[in-house]
């Protein structure tokens, strides 16, 4: 929701980061402030994404960051905030899900949890920076979550995650068994079953 100061409700804002893609009306600030202003938004969630803004301007200049609000302005809407959330889960991401989120960092940092955290971090202060630029109070985001895996399954394993898990399983054990086998001993794993 977009509300104002006076903590007043203003009107639907929408979260556009899960509609940006390289189609229209999808692809450019115009385009999607327009689109979600033709679905009767008045405010949007500006996701920090190049298509749509420049952070590292907008960290540095209130006048990009006048322009960028004038054109959100122009088709019909306000940015209510700056969603940092990529970005805030790269900040501290569990090793157990460093593959699941590599996808979220730039290709450079690709396999580089550490280098990733380093700039989710600076990418979120940056965000501040720019929130200020804009006039704007709040930023949303995640905070990244070192639990995660004892708790919540999130985001979707990539494809062949599972395969290479078992695959490492079976380069790990393999000469474990192996010397099981020449002493003429079994292994046998216990299993427990999950509860539901």
């Amino acid at each position: 929701m977009a509300i104002d100061t006076q903590r007043n409700i203003k009107g639907t804002a929408i979260f556009l980061a899960q509609f940006a893609g390289d189609a229209a009306p999808f692809d450019s600030l115009p385009n999607i402030a327009r689109w979600a202003a033709d679905l009767g938004c008045r405010g949007i969630q500006l996701p920090v994404d190049r298509r749509f803004i420049d952070l590292d301007r907008a960290a540095e200049s209130k006048d990009y960051c006048d322009e960028i609000a004038g054109i959100c302005r122009e088709a019909g809407v306000e940015i209510t905030e700056l969603p940092t959330h990529m970005q805030g889960q790269l900040v501290a991401v569990h090793p157990a899900y460093a593959a699941q989120f590599d996808a979220f960092a730039p290709e450079a940092l690709r396999g580089k949890p550490h280098e990733q955290s380093e700039w989710a971090g600076g990418q979120v202060i940056k965000a501040a920076c720019a929130s200020r630029h804009l006039g704007l109070d709040v930023q949303v985001g995640f905070s990244g979550a070192l639990a995660w895996p004892y708790l919540y399954p999130w985001p979707q394993r990539p494809a062949g995650l599972v395969e290479e898990a078992f695959a490492e399983l079976a380069r790990r054990w393999k000469p474990i068994l192996d010397a099981h086998e020449e002493q003429g001993v079994n292994y046998a794993y216990e299993l427990h079953r999950a509860k539901t």
